[in-house]
């Protein structure tokens, strides 16, 4: 029952009407591209029995529809001519069913590979240029049945000498007939387009025929068509014989195209509804529908998006529309195919010509060249390669022009210099703000894309280019570097010396932290070591000496913006060194413990916490961290002191010292920021569980001096 869940009866009316609508429909537009494929006309309505009411069961779409449709017909046909198989001989009516069958297999593998993931990969420009270069290709090729001539093959250097030929069988009646045909419909499309105008006119020029003899006029009329449900068949694999290459390919290429059609507007309905498509359960449904297809003789089948246009105007909500489509059609070709044999073929024709004008898609090609000129050439290019080189060619440069687009913008990412903005948050860009003012001796550099070989020569040469004669510091926001590579790695380490060289401090910042896992992987530890890997642009500032609000070029008096960035609020060496943090904290302490012994104990009251703290590789530390790293700092003297290698009067006054230093950093914070003390002994609480576990003696002598000191600050 899982699969019958949209086919349901809740909306019966709009279900069963939309249903016998399709499938009127589909009775012109299904002869006319089964001739397209080289197929009778016959066989356009037999791919829309089995197939439209297998699809109806393995779908996950409460409404889309499938049929015999432009693309894949168009692909079978021009293949055909171009192996030189005649259009509806008996080689083209064994052929087309492996076609089909080959079309089947490749979608149950694009299902077993979850191949449906390809399809965000298809640009709607390859799709749109291809869609139209396909339908100007079809029409080209149908365009002299329309005045009395003989359908045309090929691409379109061989079609147009084919039309001016046939124009020695033009029949002026066969013309009007055609021409009006295409006119009416299209005029019904734009004023009235719920009305079905393509079943109205099939119903006209059977009438025509059978009251005005038409056919007298030399008016062509459609072959009889043998009323009856189809022949089931197995197809002919012996057909491969000689051509595997080519039909493997063919195949291919058409299987694609209806995985990424039918999936694209498929989804689409999904969107606009609202509800969920299951796209990898489609590409099965796809594979069944052309199984069904190939056994009943007909051309490989391909969603429809007029007709499910169509169906959804008339209210199609489940896939009751589809078998009520399916019964519709089997009683046509049971009881009705003895009035197609008076249906003028220009008439046929006609219907299918104002089709496929439909499926040109000259509203994204115009709203392309307005806004994006690039995009545009990939559309022009598959149309072109369609038209000119045929539908595996046109496939094949837009995909390439796609890749070639995808590369191009991942190379050449936006990118940005970026300055302050007085009494404003954040960085601005230096081109696209007026009021965006350079900070005084800075380069601020915004990359906006993965960091690898193939663009890591484009950062490097917009530093430089950067970099003026009194630079100081550049400092990278990275928050758009979502990856790095081992070149990228390897050239910004020799980026930072080249500048170091030169008396430039450089700093990576903004980026998160699974970079700098990158970093120290690829060999580039050093730069968070340094200290020129920072959590924020500001902390990386602070580190030059920058205090709030920055001075900047060319503005000699500065309005107050005092602020704290919401992202200082954050423990800078967890972001930078992960769960290493407390020991990389725990390293630096070291470096501290070292510069404080070696003082003697009468100068140690002319000793500034903060400067000791400056003199670290890493440089200054944030507020948030500097609690922490001098919580590290007193366990570790407390640890000398246990071992004789420093006086307990020295150690008395190094404590006092700290703390005294630490009042001052709880101060600052409770200032700056009321929320910042919760989230002080939230981080204060992760550090007291490493210092106890690591030396859980040592930690509960620190607790009794804390007391000691705290008492002794109260009095």
């Amino acid at each position: 029952m899982k699969n019958l869940i949209n086919i349901n009866f809740k909306n019966p009316k709009g279900d069963i009407l939309s249903g016998i609508i399709v499938a009127f429909v589909s009775i012109p537009i299904s002869m006319g591209y089964a001739q397209v494929a080289g197929l009778p006309a016959v066989f356009g309505l037999y791919g829309s029995l089995l197939p439209v009411l297998v699809y109806a069961f393995f779908s996950s779409s409460p409404q889309f529809v499938i049929g015999v449709d432009a693309m894949p017909a168009a692909m079978v046909g021009a293949s055909l001519a171009a192996s030189g198989i005649i259009s509806g001989s008996e080689e083209a009516i064994k052929t087309v069913p492996v076609i089909s069958l080959l079309v089947a297999i490749w979608l149950l593998i694009f299902f077993i590979l979850k191949a449906d993931r390809v399809v965000k990969y298809i640009s709607n420009s390859v799709m749109g240029g291809f869609i139209s270069g396909v339908g100007c290709t079809i029409i080209l090729m149908q365009f002299p049945k329309l005045f009395g001539g003989n359908a045309g093959c090929g691409e379109i250097l061989q079609l147009i000498p084919h039309i001016v030929e046939e124009f020695s069988n033009f029949n002026l009646a066969s013309f009007i007939i055609g021409i009006v045909t295409v006119v009416i419909i299209l005029t019904a499309k734009k004023f009235i387009p719920k009305f079905p105008m393509a079943i109205v006119m099939l119903g006209l020029g059977i009438v025509l025929t059978a009251v005005f003899k038409i056919d007298s006029s030399g008016v062509k009329l459609l072959s009889s068509v043998e009323a009856g449900f189809p022949d089931l068949i197995i197809p002919d694999l012996r057909i491969l014989k000689g051509q595997e290459m080519n039909l493997a390919v063919l195949s291919l290429t058409i299987a694609l195209v209806i995985m990424a059609q039918t999936l694209l507007a498929a989804n689409s309905y999904a969107l606009k509804y609202d509800y969920k498509l299951n796209t990898n359960r489609e590409l099965l449904a796809y594979s069944a529908m052309n199984v069904a297809g190939a056994v009943s003789g007909s051309c490989p089948i391909n969603g429809s998006v007029s007709r499910a246009a169509m169906a959804d105007q008339f209210g199609c909500k489940s896939q009751l529309m589809s078998v009520t489509a399916f019964v519709t059609m089997l009683i046509v070709v049971l009881f009705c195919t003895k009035f197609f044999v008076y249906l003028p073929v220009p008439v046929l024709t006609g219907i299918v010509l104002s089709a496929l004008i439909g499926i040109i898609d000259y509203k994204q090609a115009i709203k392309l060249w307005k806004c994006n000129r690039g995009e545009l050439v990939i559309f022009v290019f598959a149309f072109a390669g369609v038209l000119f080189l045929g539908t595996i060619y046109g496939v094949l440069i837009g995909v390439l022009l796609s890749f070639a687009a995808v590369v191009k913008k991942a190379v050449i990412p936006p990118r940005a210099l970026l300055g302050k903005i007085p009494g404003h948050h954040g960085y601005y860009n230096l081109k696209r703000n007026r009021k965006s003012t350079p900070i005084i001796n800075t380069v601020i550099y915004r990359f906006g894309g993965n960091l690898f070989f193939a663009n890591i020569g484009t950062f490097e040469s917009d530093v430089f280019e950067a970099i003026k004669d009194d630079t100081k510091q550049v400092i990278i926001d990275a928050g758009g570097i979502g990856d790095i590579d081992v070149t990228a790695a390897e050239r910004i380490l020799i980026l930072s010396d080249k500048l170091e060289k030169k008396g430039i401090k450089f700093y990576l910042t903004e980026h998160q932290g699974h970079i700098n896992d990158q970093l120290r992987l690829y060999g580039a530890e050093k730069l968070i070591l340094k200290g020129q890997v920072r959590r924020t642009i500001s902390l990386a500032l602070r580190d030059c000496g920058y205090k709030k609000p920055y001075p900047l070029e060319g503005v000699k008096e500065l309005s107050e913006y005092e602020y704290v960035e919401a992202d200082e609020k954050l423990a800078e060496f967890e972001w930078a060194f992960g769960e290493e943090a407390d020991e990389k904290m725990n390293e630096f302490a070291g470096e501290m413990e070292k510069t404080l012994t070696t003082v003697e104990i009468e100068n140690i009251h002319d000793i500034n916490i903060e400067k000791v703290e400056e003199k670290l590789t890493w440089g200054k530390i944030g507020l948030f961290d500097e609690e922490a790293l001098l919580e590290h700092l007193e366990m570790r003297l407390e640890q000398l002191e246990e071992k004789g290698k420093l006086k307990k009067e020295q150690l008395a006054e190094l404590e006092e010292l700290i703390e005294g230093r630490k009042n001052k950093v709880e101060l600052k914070l409770r200032s700056i920021n009321p929320k910042a003390m919760e989230m002080l002994n939230k981080r204060m609480s992760v550090v007291d569980e490493f210092l106890k576990k690591r030396n859980p003696e040592g930690f509960e002598h620190l607790n009794d001096f804390r007391e000691k000191l705290k008492n002794r600050i109260k009095k």
